[in-house]
């Protein structure tokens, strides 16, 4: 028997907990233990007026951009109407049932204002990643650096020649940041060489196809992380551009020693950190292990001798061949004598041509010159430090360890959806990356710090 539609009357009065509906193992109950926003308040004080109608809540602000870097909410828009509608988000952000949500253009004006003036998203990271430092999370004693291609909020439909320059009726708010970092070698100063294409609308953005497939613009995130646990020691916004990642490198681990006191034994990265002037500056700047591949384009597959085939006598500096010759800088005398290094730091140490000229090895050597050259670079000790760091089992270990700031770049695209900026410019690309690290960082901690046990009633 189909039974009657009744209306639904409207109770008088509600009891309703908010408190008791969230979970316990909701993850944002989680998180909250380590959300402390107290000293972040009092650095905003001096950029709030003591006149005029109140603001909105700026722990109000955070907490709502926390929920949606964690559960992927690209949209501030889409973020303002989940957290008006679930109520685990109202209890998080302290809302409570019938508390306002602000509007989405809140978020707009504060970014752009109070909250780049006073560096608030940088001081963020910093706090929970000290968070991460006081719960042990952090060892210091091995770190692990990589850099990933995001996608820019810039289409290629709209891209100019590179040769061509920045069009002249450019403008907006990327555009003046770019302007602003051009002497920054993490953006406008990171090569000399011309780009292919360039944005207008973000020209700080690089054109790059460096996945092997269809090019397009994008920055570089560059993480530093922990080895003990894949905590994000640092992150850094730059161009996409190798040079722009090794300065990044470099950034993050001076402000780790210089703002936390963490002084790792070793740097783990890939090929594209092993410059000679890179590990030069870890072995002996620094006094960091490079566990690096060298980045070295002397090695020969195809019949000649590589570099590595000549040893190098450091007591008489020259190389000495298979055949058992010298190679050395200087074969002639000049009346107006050479440099002994060129502009890229490199030496060049020749044989004689007489003793090439009667060699059975020349045609393994230098089928096609008259003598050969065997190119040092005046870092050299440090490169050799790190093959022989390559040769240990340490080595092995750690190149299983860099996979954990891969994992924490495919969680960062696939879970919480920033596989494309929605910002645009320096500052953008700084600000989304920035909270991103962050609410990677507080997932790491609910999930490694269990919730205290409750304390029985005596």
């Amino acid at each position: 028997m189909m039974g009657e539609r009744r209306v639904q009357q409207a109770a008088l009065f509600y009891e309703f907990s908010l408190e008791r509906h969230v979970p316990e193992t909701h993850l944002l109950r989680h998180i909250d233990r380590f959300v402390e926003l107290d000293g972040l308040r009092r650095e905003l004080v001096p950029f709030y007026s003591e006149m005029g109608r109140s603001s909105i809540d700026p722990e109000l602000l955070i907490r709502m951009l926390i929920v949606g870097y964690c559960f992927g909410i690209r949209s501030e828009r889409r973020l303002c109407e989940e957290v008006h509608l679930n109520l685990g988000y109202r209890w998080f952000c302290g809302l409570g049932l019938e508390g306002s949500v602000p509007d989405h253009s809140t978020f707009s004006k504060n970014r752009h204002g109070r909250f780049r003036d006073s560096d608030l998203l940088r001081r963020l990271f910093e706090t929970v990643l000290q968070r991460c430092i006081e719960e042990g999370l952090v060892g210091g004693e091995g770190f692990a650096v990589d850099a990933s291609l995001i996608q820019a909020d810039a289409s290629d439909r709209t891209r100019v020649e590179g040769a061509a320059g920045l069009p002249p009726d450019a403008a907006g708010r990327a555009v003046e940041e770019y302007l602003a970092v051009l002497d920054d070698a993490a953006f406008g100063a990171a090569t000399e060489v011309r780009p292919k294409f360039i944005a207008p609308a973000d020209p700080a953005t690089r054109w790059t196809a460096a996945h092997r497939g269809p090019a397009f613009f994008a920055y570089s995130a560059n993480y530093l992380i922990d080895t003990d646990h894949a905590i994000i020691v640092d992150v850094e916004a730059t161009t996409a551009i190798r040079q722009a990642e090794l300065l990044a490198a470099k950034r993050m681990v001076e402000r780790s020693l210089e703002g936390f006191d963490l002084y790792p034994a070793k740097l783990i990265g890939d090929t594209a950190y092993g410059t000679a002037e890179m590990l030069n500056w870890l072995v002996n700047e620094r006094g960091i292990e490079p566990h690096i591949p060298v980045f070295d384009k002397s090695q020969h597959t195809d019949g000649p001798f590589s570099c590595d085939d000549f040893v190098y006598d450091h007591k008489r500096d020259c190389y000495i061949c298979p055949a058992g010759k010298e190679l050395r800088q200087r074969q002639k005398i000049y009346r107006l004598p050479r440099p002994l290094v060129d502009r890229n730091g490199m030496m060049r140490y020749r044989a004689s041509k007489l003793d090439c000229q009667g060699c059975s090895l020349k045609p393994q050597c230098c089928p096609n010159a008259p003598a050969r050259k065997i190119p040092r670079s005046i870092h050299e000790g440090a490169r050799d430090m790190a093959r022989d760091i390559a040769a240990t089992d340490a080595y092995v270990t750690s190149r299983r360890e860099r996979k954990k700031v891969e994992m924490l770049f495919a969680h960062l695209k696939r879970i919480l959806k920033l596989d494309r900026l929605r910002l645009r410019g320096p500052n953008g690309a700084r600000d989304e990356f920035h909270l991103a690290a962050t609410a990677q960082n507080l997932r790491k901690l609910a999930k490694l710090i269990p919730v205290p046990a409750p304390i029985a009633a005596t």
